[in-house]
């Protein structure tokens, strides 16, 4: 089986990469390890760039999102109950959305079947062989379980943190970058009302919480937890108990509690992998990188890859011009940087960490009142949290 490039990872990154393609007139193959169902299962990011939206426009899958996503003008943050509003459409003339990752993967799945896309779903077996040679290929046993062997001229890594892809590069290739928090995030999805119709971020002596939302109904909020936690260690009543503390006395009390449709705890780490590129194979998205989820980057990180993969694989193939897949991984890496900078910037000042002292601590509270008192610096965050440039 031959095609132009072979995606591996059937998330919103690689269905959104072979949306692009397509319009192009370029074809792909997706393989991926999970079934359908359990991709379309997963719980993930809502807040979308105002960047990433306009890229779903251009992939012709935006119209549900401009239906029904919500758009932000601006978020809060508290430090200690006081509060602070972050006006984003004031300082950069743009907004956020906020639209489910699972609602996006959902229209990217239909429109890719819709247009005949090949995808291999539920290939745990999947393997990588000759990425630095002229003809890499794929292997994996199909549903039908027979063997099945890919030919590509290019090969693209979509396929997140624990990945088959960026295990294809040799270890003495790569360099890796990693901080791992000393805390998690208890999450809860619940189908009741937002408490706010923006979103709040909050740091509390007890810990950090987030008020966030996937619909005008339904509602995610956070609280930090311990690194070790589990989700058998909260009950739903102690999570509504934090989250209450920590919002303060003012939203606290406003938030409507309910049964969970979804509880779980995400850890929280920052890490990047260079280069993003090893012969014929091209890291997009968390296999190459992660980001904490403070600040709602790790997406729109990869809806920014996968944009400037498919211009580099369109000008390679469409104008046979190779220099925009060779500065690949150079070009991403500087854009990756900066947002891990600013995921990072966030995580340090909004989160309670265990080994700081009264002096670290004075330092988060430092950090809030300059911005609170600086609007050159409420602007940096504002420009930052609707999206750099592409």
């Amino acid at each position: 089986m031959k095609t132009t490039v072979a995606i591996i990872g059937a998330g919103p990154s690689g269905l959104l990469l072979s949306q692009l393609l397509a319009n192009a007139g370029i074809d792909s193959v997706i393989v991926e390890r999970s079934s359908k169902d359990h991709v379309l299962s997963r719980i993930r990011a809502g807040v979308l760039e105002w960047g990433t939206v306009e890229t779903l426009q251009d992939a012709g899958v935006a119209e549900r999102c401009l239906a029904e996503g919500l758009p932000h003008d601006a978020f809060s943050i508290f430090f200690d109950g006081e509060p602070l509003r972050i006006d984003v459409a004031q300082y950069t003339g743009k907004q956020v959305m906020v639209y489910g990752q699972t609602e996006m993967t959902k229209d990217l799945i239909e429109k890719r079947e819709a247009e005949g896309q090949t995808i291999f779903w539920s290939t745990p077996d999947a393997q990588l062989h000759d990425v630095n040679g002229d003809h890499p290929k794929v292997s994996f046993t199909n549903s039908d379980g027979k063997a099945v062997t890919l030919n590509a001229d290019i090969i693209a890594g979509c396929d997140g943190f624990r990945g088959i892809s960026r295990q294809a590069i040799p270890q003495q290739k790569l360099r890796e970058f990693e901080r791992v928090y000393p805390f998690g995030w208890l999450g809860v999805l619940v189908d009741k009302p937002p408490v706010h119709h923006e979103l709040f971020y909050a740091n509390h002596q007890e810990g950090f919480a987030l008020a966030s939302m996937r619909s005008a109904t339904r509602s995610r909020y956070y609280v930090q937890c311990d690194s070790g936690d589990t989700v058998d260690d909260w009950t739903v009543e102690q999570f509504w108990s934090a989250l209450a503390t920590r919002l303060g006395p003012h939203w606290g009390p406003k938030v409507q509690t309910g049964d969970p449709i979804e509880m779980s705890i995400a850890p929280l780490r920052s890490y990047v992998a260079e280069p993003m590129r090893y012969g014929r194979l091209f890291l997009a998205g968390d296999s190459a990188h992660i980001v904490p989820p403070t600040g709602a980057k790790g997406l729109n990180l990869a809806v920014a890859d996968v944009r400037r993969l498919a211009k580099a694989i369109e000008s390679w193939k469409v104008l046979g011009k190779d220099e925009e897949l060779e500065n690949y991984s150079r070009d991403a890496l500087d854009r990756v940087w900066k947002v891990e900078r600013f995921s990072w910037y966030l995580s340090t000042m909004l989160h309670q960490f265990p080994e700081h002292s009264p002096f670290e601590k004075r330092m988060q509270e430092a950090e809030f009142k300059y911005v609170m008192s600086s609007e050159a610096a409420a602007k940096s965050i504002a420009e930052n949290y609707v999206g750099l440039p592409f």
